[in-house]
């Protein structure tokens, strides 16, 4: 072969790592999400950060989210802090959170003046009835899609564990605070575990 002729075979092009959001981007990213979030900023928020500017993996989106969940306070709006924080310290914690709450609570103020006005219109009734099944369909939706990495893994720990807890909170109708705090030690007792004898 001749000492030229492996340059001249084409390479495939590397997918480059995806920037990391400025502030500006981190403030107007979140202000979207908000905007968008007709029954939950949830679905919008992974649908920008994992498909839209590929800023997490639906793995590490899943991680950050599943932290944010056992942490006091809204999820979504702990997860603007954590991601904000990850990329851009204390000030990307800002801004993620100043864009997702701040339009928002201008939003809802103004909504809430006119509907504690005309609250009493049956079409109005109607209206919310429509939403409050169309914010279901979406939280569902992102649901499924937020399962896909743990089914396509296949871990039988991480699926019972995950059946477990539908099962004492959704039909069981167990409290909340004692299952997650048998779940969460549980769960990462199992983990590490699992990692050790993966490691050995």
């Amino acid at each position: 072969m001749p000492p030229d002729s492996a340059s001249a075979i084409p390479r495939r092009p590397e997918t480059a790592a995806p920037e990391r959001p400025g502030l500006v981007e981190l403030f107007v990213a979140f202000a979207k999400m908000s905007l968008a979030g007709f029954g939950g900023v949830l679905v919008w928020a992974r649908r920008a950060i994992v498909d839209q500017h590929r800023w997490m993996t639906p793995e590490e989106f899943n991680e950050a989210f599943a932290l944010c969940h056992f942490l006091p306070g809204p999820n979504i709006v702990n997860l603007s802090v954590v991601f904000g924080a990850r990329f851009r310290g204390i000030p990307g914690s800002i801004a993620a959170f100043l864009g997702l709450v701040g339009p928002p609570v201008v939003i809802v103020t103004v909504l809430a003046a006119i509907y504690a006005r005309y609250v009493e219109i049956p079409a109005l009734q109607r209206t919310l009835a429509g939403v409050s099944c169309a914010a279901v369909g979406l939280f569902l939706a992102v649901i499924a899609r937020m399962m896909m990495p743990l089914l396509k893994r296949r871990d039988p720990v991480a699926l019972a564990l995950l059946a477990a807890v539908f099962v004492a909170i959704g039909l069981l109708r167990l409290p909340l605070v004692p299952v997650l705090l048998i779940a969460i030690p549980l769960s990462v007792v199992v983990a590490f575990i699992l990692r050790r004898r993966g490691a050995s």
